[in-house]
């Protein structure tokens, strides 16, 4: 008996198979693997979403895709598709695994000049290619895939103008933001949109429709962040201020439609309360905040309270009242 049962689940296999073989199962095998971005409007497929999901912090990483995939007009015939952060290329020739790679676009857009420091501290520099990566630089390139990610630095710590601090490397800019959360102060830079304006057609960032069977790819924020500063840090007893509010969720991407207050506490023991909401790009202004008589060297404090789908988020700010 147990023979007979077991030459079945055989032979119900084997026409299973063949089944499929001859398209008999239409229905998830054919479907096409990846998911549109409505947020840039661009969808990701085939082997650059496989990529894409291999990597746990794309969001951080690669950010949002900006075009669809499409070949290079630099007569290589080279397969690309351009994200916010990088451009990832498509090498047929290559085994499967391996065909999806991240363009060097940190090498192709490095200018030397600027103003550096190559540090070698022991403990807290590492030296590669030359250069030292150094304290929260180092502990970014480590936690997010390193050499193999980033490749090698091709700077040491340099200044732009403005005075952010950076570090190229040969797939990468690092920025510093001490604006930001301790432990979010290392951002990357958008080369890959960096380098698609000086290079690309620009049609190629219009955007698309979701491609057949390609589902949507809406990623709620799971928590906030919010930022605060003033337009100017110092004003007069009788003047005017102005308070800008910069929302972001876990991947350090813009919530607009954030609701919330901004609340200043002037010098005279007053408190005024603003309503403030965030644009498309996650930024809230309050344009004009009016005061009189208020005591010469004291602080004024601000205090921000935001809110969205549940998720609230809270920070302050400052400015001092002159003589």
């Amino acid at each position: 008996m147990n023979t007979v049962k077991h030459a079945q689940r055989i032979l119900m296999v084997i026409l299973f198979t063949a089944l499929m073989a001859a398209g008999g199962v239409p229905a998830k095998a054919q479907q096409t693997i990846g998911h549109y971005f409505s947020q840039t409007g661009h969808n990701v497929t085939g082997e650059f979403w496989t990529f894409y999901q291999s990597v746990p912090d794309a969001d951080l990483i690669f950010g949002m895709p900006i075009t669809e995939q499409f070949q290079t007009s630099d007569g290589s015939g080279l397969s690309v598709q351009y994200f916010e952060k990088v451009r990832f290329e498509l090498h047929p020739d290559q085994p499967v695994g391996q065909r999806v790679v991240l363009s060097d676009l940190g090498t192709k857009l490095y200018k030397a000049g600027a103003p550096s420091i190559n540090l070698t501290t022991p403990g807290a520099c590492r030296t590669l290619n030359g250069f030292g990566i150094c304290y929260e630089f180092l502990t970014f390139y480590d936690q997010h895939g390193g050499q193999a990610r980033f490749g090698n630095p091709i700077s040491g710590s340099e200044f732009q103008p403005g005075g952010r601090l950076v570090q190229y490397f040969e797939r990468a800019r690092f920025e510093w933001h001490p604006e930001l959360s301790a432990g979010q102060n290392v951002m990357l830079a958008d080369l890959g949109g960096i380098y698609f304006n000086a290079h690309e057609d620009a049609t190629w960032l219009n955007s698309s429709l979701p491609l057949d069977n390609i589902p949507l790819l809406i990623k709620p924020p799971l928590s906030l962040q919010a930022l605060a500063f003033v337009a100017r840090s110092v004003t007069l007893p009788d003047d005017a201020q102005k308070v800008f509010v910069i929302v972001q969720d876990q991947t350090l991407s813009p919530v607009p439609g954030a609701d919330g207050t901004v609340t200043v506490h002037l010098s005279t023991g007053q408190s005024l309360v603003y309503p403030v909401t965030t644009d498309e790009n996650g930024i809230g202004v309050v344009p004009s905040i009016a005061f009189n008589g208020q005591l010469p060297g004291s602080p004024v404090n601000v205090d921000v309270s935001m809110s969205f789908q549940g998720l609230t988020a809270s920070t302050s700010t400052s400015f001092l009242i002159w003589r």
